[in-house]
C-alpha cells in the first residue's frame, strides 16, 4: 500500500540531503547538523502522535524509515518495551544521532581503558548517564561506546546514521563484567514507511485503525 508521506518526515529527509550536500564529504559537519535537524523532528507533535502506532522492534530489530541513495545516510526508528536493557555497543566508524520521540531512556556513555592490543579483551569505564526525554538528541561519534536503556514505559527513538552498517560492517559489543568484546551484526532492518494515513503504514483496510 502507498500513501502520502508524513510531512515532518519529508521535510527532515529534504533537510538532511541538503546538509550532506553542503558538507561536501565532511561527515562530522553533516552529522552535527543532522543532530540539530533531528532535535526539531522528534519534538514535532505530529511525529509524537504518529509514533504511538509504530510496532515494537524487540528481537534486535530497527524500523528502516529511509536509506538515502545519493548521500548514503540511513534513518531508523526503535520502539522499546519498558525496562529494556540494551547491550553496550559501538557503531564502528559511523556517526549516529539518536533522538527520543516518546518516553524516557538512560543514555549511557563509556570509554575504553585498555589499548585494544589483546584480541577479545576490552576494559571499559563509565563516563556518565544522561536521562533522555522527548526531544533529547545524543550525537555519538565513531567507535563511541554506549547503551540506551528504556524506563518504566514504552519508548520511541529515531536514529540518523551517517551510513548503513548492517550487512557491511560488524559493530563492537562489550561485556564489562568479563572484560570481553566481540564484533557482531547490527539490528535487522525492517522497512517501514511514515505515511500521513496511519492505516497505510500498517497496511490495514481504511477504517480499521485510528489516525495519529
Amino acid at each position: 500500500m502507498t500513501g502520502k508521506r508524513l510531512l515532518a518526515f519529508d521535510n527532515l529527509i529534504t533537510d538532511l540531503q541538503a546538509s550532506f550536500a553542503a558538507a561536501k564529504g565532511d561527515t562530522k559537519a553533516a552529522m552535527v547538523r543532522a543532530g540539530d535537524l533531528l532535535k526539531e523532528f522528534v519534538a514535532d507533535d505530529s511525529v509524537l502522535a504518529h509514533s504511538k502506532t509504530w510496532p515494537s522492534t524487540e528481537g534486535h530489530r530497527n524500523l528502516l524509515l529511509h536509506e538515502d541513495q545519493i548521500h548514503g545516510f540511513v534513518v531508523n526508528a526503535v520502539v522499546r518495551t519498558k525496562h529494556r536493557q540494551r547491550g553496550i555497543h559501538d557503531h564502528a566508524h559511523a556517526w549516529t544521532a539518536y533522538g527520543l520521540v516518546d518516553g524516557e531512556e538512560e543514555l549511557v556513555r563509556y570509554h575504553r581503558v585498555d589499548d585494544g592490543a589483546k584480541e577479545g579483551y576490552a576494559e571499559i569505564k563509565l563516563d556518565g548517564i544522561t536521562r533522555g526525554r522527548r526531544g533529547t538528541v545524543d550525537l555519538v561519534p565513531p567507535f563511541g561506546i554506549h547503551a540506551e536503556n528504556s524506563g518504566t514505559a514504552r519508548s520511541v527513538a529515531v536514529i540518523v546514521r551517517s551510513e548503513r552498517l548492517v550487512g557491511n560492517v560488524l559493530q563492537g559489543r562489550y561485556k564489562p563484567e568479563s572484560k570481553t568484546t566481540y564484533r557482531g551484526e547490527g539490528p535487522t532492518q525492517v522497512p517501514f514507511e511514515l505515511y500521513e494515513d496511519v492505516c497505510a503504514d500498517l497496511d490495514k483496510p481504511s477504517g480499521s485503525c485510528g489516525g495519529p
